[in-house]
C-alpha cells in the first residue's frame, strides 16, 4: 500500500473510531439526559399524563394545583395564588423552562423522584400522582405584603418584602413586585404561553425577577445596625457618647462633606450611640466607622453574612445573591476615610438583598443566632405519607447575646422615639431601622425598613421592606408597611 492510501486509511479508521465513541457516549452516558430533557416532546407529553402535586402554604391553602382537561395534555396547571406568589412559586410551562419552587421541587411534584418509585409502578402503566409540597409561607402574610407593595403608589411599585420566624428561619412571606399572573405561562397553547413570556421579558420593570433574594441594593441607614454591632463589640454601650454634628469632613481639605438628612437631626457635638441610631445621625456613624476602621467594619459585616456566595434557601436551589461592602482602603493599603465614612451609613459600594436585611433583624431578635432561611415545611407522597419535614438549622452566630440585647434596645428606641414610629404594634416590642439609599444620579431614593416583633422577650417575626426608587411618592413609608407585615405575621404565629 502506497503512502497516500495509507494516510487515507488511517483518517477513515480514526473517523470510524470517533463515530463509535460518540455513538456509545450518546447511547450510554447521555441517554438518560436526553430521555428526561424537558424539551423532549415525549417527555413533555408523559409529564402531563399524571396529575402534578399541589403546592400549599403551611396551613394547607392551595397555591398551585393541577386540574383535569379534555385535551392531549391531561392536566392543566392552575395558580390560585396569582401574582401575590410570583415569582417565588414560579410556573411550570409546556414549552419553557420551569422556575421558582416549580423548578427546584419538580421531581417530587411530578412524581418522578427516586423515593416515589414503587416496584409495582415499574411493571405497570399506572402513573400515580405527584407529591404535594407544603411551604412555610403563610398565605395571608404573603397577600398583606404583596398588597402593600403593589398598591403603594410609588413609581412602578417596585420592591420586595421578606418575613421570617427568627427562632427557626421559616420564611413566612417572600414578595417581589411588580408581580404577574403565571396562568397564561402555563397554557397548553404554546403560542399563548410564549406571547405572555415575551411581554413579561420585555417589561422594563422586570417582573420576572425575584428581588427579595436575587437583587442587591444600597442599604442606606439600615447598615448602621451592623456598625452599631461593631461598636458594641469594641467595648461601647448604647449610652456611650460619640461625636456627631451637623456636618463631617472625613479627610481634611477634601471636597467631600457628609451631612445629615435634616439640619435638626443631630447638630450637637456629642450624642449617645443609641440616640444616634434612633434619629439616624449620619455624621455620628460616619465618624464612628472611621474611628473603628475599615477592617472592623468589613469584618463585622462578614460575620453577619456579607460576602457569602453560597447562601441558598434551605438547599432548595433558590440561591441568594451576595451582599457586600466595597473596598475601603487606598492603593497603599491604608484606610480611605471618605469611603469608610460613606460605607458606614450604607452608601458607597454597600449592597444588600432584602433577604439579608431580614436576616439582620431576625438575628438581633434571636439573641445573636442567625437561622438558615428555609421554605419547605413538609412533603407528602401520593399516599399522603410525609417523606420530608423541614428542620431549623443554625447558619451562624455573629454576636454574643449581650450585644444582641443591646441592639434590641437600640432598635426598639428607633420605633418608639425615632424614624420608624409608624411600625408600632400595641402590646408588642417592635424594633427596627429605616433607611434611605441614594442610587443613580437623578433617580429617586430607595426606601428601607428592617425590623422585628417580640413578646415577653421572645422573637415572633422579622421583616425587611424595600421600596425601590420610591422617594416619598408612596402612600405608606417602608416602616408602616413593615408594621403591617409584622402584625399579619404575629396573627399567623398565634400572637406569641
Amino acid at each position: 500500500m502506497n503512502a497516500p492510501l495509507r494516510r487515507v486509511g488511517i483518517v477513515v479508521f480514526a473517523l470510524f473510531a470517533l463515530l463509535f465513541i460518540n455513538l456509545n457516549y450518546v447511547q450510554v452516558y447521555k441517554a438518560n439526559d436526553y430521555q428526561n430533557d424537558e424539551h423532549n416532546g415525549r417527555v413533555q407529553l408523559a409529564a402531563y399524563q399524571r396529575q402534578r402535586g399541589t403546592i400549599f402554604d403551611h396551613k394547607g391553602v392551595p397555591i398551585a394545583t393541577s386540574v383535569a382537561t379534555s385535551d392531549t395534555l391531561k392536566y392543566q396547571r392552575k395558580y390560585a395564588g396569582g401574582a401575590a406568589f410570583e415569582p417565588l412559586i414560579g410556573y411550570r410551562p409546556v414549552n419553557l423552562g420551569a422556575t421558582g419552587v416549580e423548578a427546584v421541587q419538580n421531581a417530587f411534584l411530578s412524581g418522578t423522584a427516586a423515593e416515589q418509585q414503587t416496584l409495582a409502578g415499574l411493571f405497570s402503566d399506572r402513573k400515580p400522582p405527584g407529591g404535594n409540597v407544603y411551604l412555610t409561607i403563610d398565605a395571608n402574610v404573603q397577600k398583606v405584603a404583596y398588597d402593600d407593595l403593589a398598591n403603594n403608589g410609588s413609581p412602578g411599585n417596585i420592591g420586595a418584602i421578606v418575613a421570617l420566624d427568627p427562632a427557626t428561619g421559616k420564611i413566612l412571606a417572600m414578595v417581589s413586585t411588580p408581580g404577574y399572573d403565571p396562568n397564561p405561562l402555563a397554557s397548553h397553547d404554546t403560542s399563548v404561553a410564549q406571547a405572555a413570556y415575551d411581554k413579561l421579558a420585555a417589561d422594563k420593570n422586570n417582573p420576572l425577577l425575584n428581588r427579595a433574594r436575587s437583587e442587591v441594593y444600597p442599604p442606606g441607614s439600615t447598615f448602621k445596625v451592623l456598625v452599631s454591632a461593631a461598636a458594641l463589640e469594641n467595648g461601647m454601650t448604647p449610652d456611650t457618647p460619640i461625636p456627631a454634628g451637623d456636618s463631617y469632613r472625613p479627610v481634611t481639605g477634601s471636597s467631600y462633606v457628609m451631612n445629615n438628612a435634616e439640619d435638626e437631626t443631630c447638630p450637637q457635638s456629642m450624642i449617645t450611640l443609641q440616640q444616634a441610631l434612633t434619629v439616624s445621625c449620619n455624621t455620628a456613624f460616619g465618624q464612628l466607622g472611621v474611628s473603628l476602621g475599615a477592617d472592623a467594619v468589613t469584618h463585622e459585616t462578614q460575620k453577619w453574612g456579607f460576602g457569602d456566595d453560597d447562601l441558598t434557601i434551605d438547599g432548595d436551589g433558590l440561591g441568594v445573591a451576595r451582599s457586600e461592602t466595597g473596598k475601603l482602603t487606598t492603593e497603599s493599603g491604608g484606610d480611605d476615610a471618605n469611603f469608610v465614612a460613606q460605607s458606614s451609613i450604607g452608601q458607597y459600594e454597600d449592597r444588600m438583598t432584602p433577604m439579608m436585611g431580614c436576616l439582620i433583624a431576625a438575628t438581633v431578635a434571636n439573641g445573636g443566632v442567625q437561622m438558615k432561611p428555609y421554605l419547605v415545611d413538609k412533603m407528602q407522597d401520593a399516599n399522603m405519607q410525609t417523606t420530608y419535614i423541614g428542620q431549623p438549622t443554625v447558619l451562624r452566630t455573629p454576636v454574643a447575646p449581650s450585644v444582641a440585647t443591646a441592639l434590641q434596645q437600640m432598635m426598639i428606641s428607633v420605633v418608639q422615639n425615632g424614624t420608624a414610629t409608624s411600625a408600632k404594634i400595641s402590646g408588642y416590642q417592635v424594633g427596627g431601622k429605616t433607611g434611605t439609599a441614594q442610587n443613580a444620579p437623578g433617580a429617586l431614593e430607595h426606601r428601607w425598613f428592617i425590623g422585628f416583633a417580640m413578646k415577653n422577650g421572645k422573637p415572633i417575626a422579622a421583616v425587611a421592606v424595600l421600596l425601590a426608587n420610591a422617594g416619598n411618592k408612596g402612600k405608606k413609608p417602608a416602616s408602616a408597611i413593615g408594621g403591617d407585615v409584622l402584625e399579619a405575621a404575629i396573627a399567623a404565629m398565634g400572637g406569641s
